[in-house]
This record gives C-alpha cells, structure tokens and sequence, in this order.
C-alpha cells in the first residue's frame, strides 16, 4: 500500500511545522513526515514553510531576519484558531530546530521517513544545504543509507541546483525533485504587485519543470515530486517513471478522487495534510503500488 507522508506535519489538524502538527503526524499512524527548512539569522535550521513569518506567526519579517531565540518568542500556532492539543507543548515550543524534529521523529518507536524541504531562494545560497548536511552529520546521519536510526531521511527542493549541490553527500535514492508547472498569471501578479520576493519564490516553483524533469529522467533524483494537478497533466511521464523504477512521492493529496487515482496509477507515496484520512481511503480503496 502507498505510504502516507504528513505535508507540514497533520496540518490540516495543528499549525503547520509545529511541534503539535508533527506529534500529531505521528499518533496519525503517518508513514512519514515532511517538513520545510531556513536559516535563522544565527544559522540554525529552523522548521517553517515561508521566506517570511508573517502568514503564521503574531509578528512579521523575514524568517532569515530573526534569531531562533526571538523566533522562539513568537507564537506560531495562533493563527489555526484552535488549542494546542494537550501533551504537544506550550505556544513557545511550537517551532522547532531540524535537529529537535530528528529527535521527535526518532521517539516514534517505529521506523518513520522524514521528508526535509530545502527552501529556495535563500540569501545564504547553498550554507542553507551544508547546515543541513551539517546537523544531520551531528546527530548521527548515515549518509550511505540516509538514516539516523529508525529515521529515513531525504531532500526535496524545487530548486534543480540544490539536488546537484546535495547529490555530492547523498545518494540518488534520498534526492526528490519537486515539480509543477508554470503559472504565469501568478507570477505576473506577484510583479505587477512589487512583490520581489514572491516573484523570486514564484521563479523557482513555476520553473522547476524545466530542469527537474530531465533530472529525474537522468536519474540523478531518485524520487519525482509532482504536485497532484501536474500528475493529472502528464500521466504519461508519470507513467514513465514508474516503469523506470523511481519512486513517486505526490503533494498534496487530500481528496478522495486524487488518493484513488494516484494508488491505481502504482504512486508509491503521498503527501497529505490529512494522513489519518488518506490513510483510511487507501485501506478501502485496497490499493497496491
């Protein structure tokens, strides 16, 4: 049966990239976590999807702009207007460091992927990639295997540049291009708009077709992270793909049709908001990869 990765941690449960939404992956029965990763201004790596704070958190800037001392004194979890459940920490334990959710991920008491996003465009460049490499290597990382413990890891990013930076350390297998397609109508807005960083964020996304498919048909990235519409798109490839022996890990799949579709097309994995509910669908669906 497909496995079942937790996008953002159960978010459609807690605050995404929370200590609650991965706890909560975790009591799932989640096959697998992902998470988003940036520098802090003192270079930790931090868990958090945007370049900036001010969508899920009670302050506003870039994350890069904040120490993790201060982005310890935010609160990240407001925003969901829902309690913290109990047991999973207070406001201020909700972010958490790379290394702090290794170590969460390693008290599953089974074995557990955690599926780390590169975010890109980082003003650090690729420091961003070597701290990561850097703070798995502390904690014990296997790079042959890719695992620390009970713990797979593997790298995703949209940015085609980043998997050919991390392919030097890590294997083929634990390397996932992400993809979708172009949206131009987005895209202009953003600079109609002046927003700067968005269309910068927006480049990397909506063009990671371009580079990451001959990539993934290379085999340089072992596993091919479409988005659930591209797949739709472009079965065909998909199609390809699964008959070339790379693995399929699909975002983001919270409908019934698409958890359906994805199983019978032989998707090995699915990111989900909602694991706890791909899951169930799966099981009915009596799906087989």
């Amino acid at each position: 049966m497909s496995l079942v990765y937790a996008h953002r941690g159960s978010s459609g449960t807690c605050a995404e990239n929370t200590r609650a939404a991965y706890l909560q992956a975790i009591a799932d029965g989640a096959d697998g976590i992902e998470c988003d990763v940036h520098l802090s201004a003192d270079r930790q790596v931090v868990c958090h999807h945007d370049q900036t704070v001010d969508r899920t958190s009670n302050a506003s800037g870039r994350i890069s702009s904040f120490t993790l001392g201060e982005l310890r004194g935010l609160d990240f979890s407001g925003w969901k207007g829902n309690d913290i459940p109990a047991g999973y920490g207070t406001v201020h334990d909700q972010l958490l460091t790379l290394a702090e959710l290794v170590h969460l991920a390693s008290g599953a008491g089974r074995p557990i992927g955690l599926a780390i996003e590169i975010k890109h465009p980082s003003e650090f460049g690729r420091d961003l990639e070597d701290a990561v490499l850097d703070t798995l290597d502390g904690l014990g990382w296997d790079a042959a295997t890719s695992t620390i413990g009970s713990v797979g890891i593997s790298f995703m990013c949209f940015d085609a540049g980043s998997l050919r930076h991390l392919a030097a350390r890590v294997p083929a297998a634990a390397l996932c291009q992400l993809i979708t397609g172009p949206n131009p109508a987005k895209t202009k807005a953003l600079h109609d708009a002046g927003d700067r960083l968005g269309a910068e964020v927006a480049a990397v996304v909506y063009g990671s077709a371009e580079e990451g498919v001959p990539l993934i048909d290379a085999g340089l990235a072992g596993i091919a992270g479409p988005g659930v519409a591209w797949a739709r798109e472009h079965r065909d490839v998909v199609a390809r793909w699964l008959a070339a022996g790379t693995r399929l890990r699909v975002w983001t799949v919270d409908e019934e049709a698409d958890i359906t579709f994805l199983a019978d097309l032989g998707v090995q994995e699915m990111t989900s908001n909602h694991p706890a509910h791909t899951r169930s669908v799966l099981t009915r669906h009596g799906a087989r990869p």
